[in-house]
């Protein structure tokens, strides 16, 4: 099998890349001059001064100088993506790694616990000689299996909502909206407005997702007395809004943190658009975008 050569340094290719911008201008400008080129076209173009053949170099020149100026601009705009990416990658894997590890830490201190309790029970059930003796292993049995399930369950809703299987998505939201106003204390309102047309269980994880960072994020940072949530539903899209009236953020504030990038990966992996607007003093406004495909759908106060 053949073994590929060395990759070579980007710098060796950009290195060379430089060399030939050097030499193809030079290499012109030594064969205009031995030739004549820019007399001999003139002379060409002297016979057609009607249609203004000789402004032809000068347009290009001008074509030349904007194309390249269009390539910095859109170089700088892939630098920018690229930095945003890279800055979400790293705090999307520092946050997998978080929840692998509370994962594990509620999977050995409480699951695998219950799971030796009931084989202790299970063991003593077999051991036992009397029958009073086993009805007592059996429930506490019981109870240590209504415990793991119980995990097991709260588990499974931090990997996926379970109230957008049970309620439907805004049912979910107006329960999401409910829990979250009796923890912290804040009143929240829930507003769903028009007919939504059903696009697949993404859509509705992105949309209750991302209410669900919005809200996390107002308990955080907003100090925040009122929270407006609405879901406004158009023939052709699905918009979210959540506007809080707290102490919003100023202008050189620091950059979105990863749920908020998350939140514009997900909007944007549906075709859709994420930003945020804010001021001090004058709250915060979450705003998503989701267009919609032609689908049978149902009445969005179902």
């Amino acid at each position: 099998m053949k073994v590929p050569g060395p990759i070579p340094a980007p710098g060796r290719a950009g290195r060379s890349d430089l060399l030939w911008v050097v030499l193809l201008p030079l290499a012109t400008f030594v064969l205009a001059t031995r030739f004549e080129l820019h007399e001999r076209m003139a002379h060409l173009t002297a016979r057609l001064e009607k249609w203004q053949v000789d402004e032809i170099p000068l347009a290009l020149l001008v074509l030349s100088v904007t194309l390249a100026w269009y390539a910095w601009r859109r170089r700088n705009e892939a630098a920018r993506l690229l930095a945003r990416n890279r800055e979400l990658t790293q705090q999307l894997i520092a946050v997998q790694d978080s929840e692998r590890q509370s994962l594990a830490r509620e999977l050995h201190d409480e699951l695998a616990q219950h799971c030796t309790a009931i084989r202790i029970e299970a063991t003593y059930i077999q051991r036992a000689q009397s029958l009073e003796q086993i009805g007592a292993a059996a429930r506490r049995a019981a109870s240590s299996a209504e415990l793991l399930q119980a995990g097991v369950r709260r588990l499974l809703r931090r990997l996926r909502p379970a109230e957008l299987d049970e309620l439907g998505l805004v049912a979910a939201l107006q329960s999401l909206c409910d829990d979250w106003a009796s923890r912290s204390g804040v009143a929240c309102r829930f507003h769903p407005q028009g007919e939504l047309r059903r696009c697949g269980e993404a859509m509705d994880t992105t949309i209750y997702r991302v209410a669900q960072e919005a809200l996390v994020n107002v308990m955080r940072h907003a100090q925040a007395t009122q929270v407006e949530i609405a879901l406004v539903a158009t023939p052709d899209s699905v918009v979210l809004h959540v506007q809080d009236d707290g102490r919003g953020l100023a202008a050189h504030a620091p950059s979105k943190g990863f749920g908020l990038l998350g939140a514009t990966e997900r909007a944007a992996a549906l075709g859709g658009s994420f930003e945020t607007r804010s001021a001090p003093g004058c709250g915060t406004q979450v705003r998503m975008h989701l267009p919609l495909q032609v689908a049978a759908g149902v009445g969005l106060a179902a």
